[in-house]
């Protein structure tokens, strides 16, 4: 007996998919990849792009949270420094009290608290300027005159056209006889201000103070160096009175002869 096996019917030839028989596109990242590579990598995947406008996003709302952050903090320090100034100026309002009450040290320390309170910026220039001024008359009245010089010192460093300071300045100088300084301190306040005639007189009444005290001090320099002259002059026999000094009153030089 013959079995006959059924034969295959020929296979069909592919035929070339059109638009319409093509496969829908892959979802998802396989669609990214495939569009990528059908384009030999000349766009970006969805995910990139992706990632890269989430950078770009982050960058931004960081920076903005910075700059809201730096603006709160100097609100801040703006609110601070300015409560600390007025602390300071009530500080100092006590201070002027005590100081009309002839509580000198205690007016002091008022002064000094204002001084630690007000914050150390321009804006506060004037309070700490006016507070050591303050200080100053506070320690003349006490006597203190070296307190006095370096508390008016401090006050023009802050402010080096404050008259009020200058004039105590000059003040404490000539109660410590230091005519020169006292008389350098009052032409600076004539600069100022030509029309303080009180200042004017008491250059005038200092001047020859100051001449006077030059030509001590000058004699006692003289005294010192005669002195150590005969120290040294004495071993040889001799003294500084071998010696004669004579002033040219044309040019106010000396020369010195020997004589024996």
């Amino acid at each position: 007996m013959v079995v006959i096996e059924p034969v295959a019917p020929p296979k069909p030839e592919p035929q070339p998919l059109t638009t319409a028989d093509a496969p829908p596109p892959a979802s998802g990242g396989d669609e990214a990849t495939a569009a990528g590579y059908a384009s030999d990598g000349g766009y970006e995947t969805a995910s990139e792009t992706e990632v890269v406008s989430d950078r770009e996003e982050n960058g931004e709302n960081r920076a903005g949270t910075d700059e809201r952050e730096e603006l709160l903090h100097q609100s801040n320090d703006d609110e601070l420094e300015q409560k600390s100034i007025e602390q300071a100026n009530n500080a100092k309002l006590e201070g002027n009290k005590l100081f009309v009450d002839g509580q000198y040290e205690e007016s002091l320390s008022q002064y000094e608290l204002a001084l630690q309170l007000a914050p150390e910026i321009p804006a506060s220039a004037e309070l700490r300027s006016i507070c050591h001024s303050n200080r100053a008359t506070c320690y003349f009245k006490l006597g203190k005159y070296e307190d006095t010089i370096k508390e008016c010192t401090k006050a023009l460093e802050l402010n080096p056209t404050y008259m009020k300071a200058l004039l105590r300045r000059g003040e404490g100088h000539e109660k410590l006889e230091h005519y020169e300084e006292a008389i350098a301190d009052l032409k600076k306040v004539l600069e100022l201000d030509p029309s303080q005639n009180q200042a004017r007189r008491t250059v005038i009444r200092l001047e020859p103070l100051a001449a006077e005290k030059r030509e001590k001090m000058k004699e006692e320099m003289l005294g010192k160096l005669k002195e150590m002259g005969n120290s040294f002059l004495g071993r040889f026999g001799m003294s500084t009175d071998n010696f004669k000094a004579v002033k040219d009153p044309n040019t106010g030089s000396y020369s010195i002869s020997f004589q024996r």
